[in-house]
C-alpha cells in the first residue's frame, strides 16, 4: 500500500514537471522540483546564461537587476542574492515572461540559476 502511493506521487510529480515543460524532468531528491539541463532550454535562454557567466553586455537595462523572490519560490536569501535577466521572446513586442534568475555572491560566478518561461510563476532550477 506505502510502494503504491508512492508510486502514485512519484507519477504525478513526473507529469505536473512534464506539463511545466517538455524539456524539464522531476528530480527524486526533491520531490517534484522541476530541473532544466541548460542544453534543454530555447537558444535565447542558453545566450542569455553565457552573458550572465561572462557578465554581460546585456541588451536590457533591467538585466542585473536585484530579485526579490516576492512569490518566495526561489529558496530564501538575503535581499540582492538574486538578480534577474531577461530571455528574449521571438516576436514579443516588448520583454517577454522569460527570465532567468541567478543567485551568488558575485552575479558572474552564481551559485544557482532558474529559468521562468511564465514571468515569475513558476521556476525550474538550472544544470549544466
Amino acid at each position: 500500500m506505502v510502494k503504491l502511493a508512492w508510486v502514485s506521487a512519484l507519477a504525478f510529480a513526473l507529469v505536473g514537471a512534464t506539463l511545466f515543460s517538455s524539456s524539464a524532468r522531476a528530480s527524486a531528491s526533491q520531490g517534484s522540483e522541476v530541473v532544466f539541463e541548460l542544453r534543454q532550454l530555447p537558444l535565447e535562454a542558453q545566450q542569455t546564461h553565457r552573458l550572465i557567466v561572462a557578465g554581460g553586455p546585456f541588451p536590457y537595462a533591467k538585466d542585473g537587476s536585484v530579485f526579490a523572490n516576492r512569490e518566495r519560490l526561489l529558496p530564501v536569501k538575503p535581499r540582492g542574492f538574486y538578480r534577474e535577466y531577461t530571455v528574449p521572446t521571438p516576436a514579443a513586442s516588448d520583454r517577454g515572461a522569460r527570465r532567468i534568475v541567478c543567485g551568488g555572491r558575485q552575479p558572474e560566478m552564481p551559485q544557482t540559476c532558474f529559468y521562468s518561461s511564465d514571468h515569475y510563476a513558476s521556476f525550474g532550477l538550472i544544470v549544466p
